[in-house]
């Protein structure tokens, strides 16, 4: 009974893992847990899981952690040595072996799936603002979707525009530097896509905001290139740009 208690602790029974992980489910009984990390468990792929099973580069974990204990494997521009790491929404990985990057993005069948992208693009990431405050001296912190905190400071030329930064809006930053490029408002004419929800995937132009008292849980309708039609929330939608998607979000 102790033994099994421990093992929990540090495993994750197949059975209630992710439906999305794309592991065989009644081989084993356990999986690799992710450890605590910038994405929650829902959300995430074990880095483990990604080198494994996704990419192909080892046939059992074993080979899978030695891989990334030796640091060949990067995520958002840093080496990660835990083979337990959650990777998520937006991260960037890349294998220096193969001078290969890939980006994770929404997927409609998969949830999450990865996309290969160029070299060019893979120091930029979007982030969702999920928590906006003033800090000490009146600076504001922007809280995003991966857990990381971007600072500007009352006294930089970028401090007026960000007052008028919401929450669920979007910012493309450069890793690993964490320096702000651009803003991308959730607003009407705003190209998003869709994380999360049934229509996770559907990638398209936000026609309107039908606005509620939480505003998370706002109705959002967009329209993609071809016509279709999706409504969701507005807290399962991310702002990717105006025109086109500003990174690789749809292959």
């Amino acid at each position: 009974m102790v033994r099994r208690v421990k093992a929990s602790l540090r495993h994750l029974r197949r059975s209630v893992a992710p439906p999305f992980w794309p592991i065989k489910r009644k081989e084993y009984t356990w999986t690799v847990k992710p450890s605590p990390g910038p994405h929650p468990l829902d959300n995430s792929i074990p880095l483990g899981i990604i080198v494994r099973d996704v990419l192909g580069y080892a046939q059992t974990m074993k080979e899978a952690r030695r891989i990334i204990s030796s640091g060949k494997i990067i995520v958002d521009g840093k080496p990660v040595k835990d083979y337990k790491f959650p990777v998520g929404l937006m991260d960037v990985i890349h294998v220096p072996a193969e001078d290969k990057y890939f980006r994770v993005i929404p997927d409609p069948a998969r949830k999450l799936r990865l996309a290969e992208i160029k070299p060019d693009e893979a120091g930029l990431k979007i982030a969702q603002i999920r928590r906006k405050m003033t800090v000490s001296n009146g600076n504001i912190q922007f809280t995003l979707h991966d857990g990381r905190n971007i600072l500007v400071k009352k006294d930089s030329d970028l401090y007026q525009k960000a007052l008028f930064f919401k929450t669920y809006d979007a910012l493309l930053i450069t890793i690993p530097q964490q320096t702000l490029q651009t803003h991308i408002p959730l607003d009407k004419g705003t190209l998003a896509i869709v994380y999360e929800g049934r229509n996770v995937g559907f990638l398209g132009t936000i026609q309107s905001i039908q606005q509620v008292f939480k505003r998370a849980r706002s109705l959002v309708e967009l329209k993609s290139p071809e016509g279709e039609i999706s409504r969701t929330i507005l807290q399962y939608v991310l702002p990717v740009g105006t025109e086109k998607p500003l990174v690789t979000v749809k292959v």
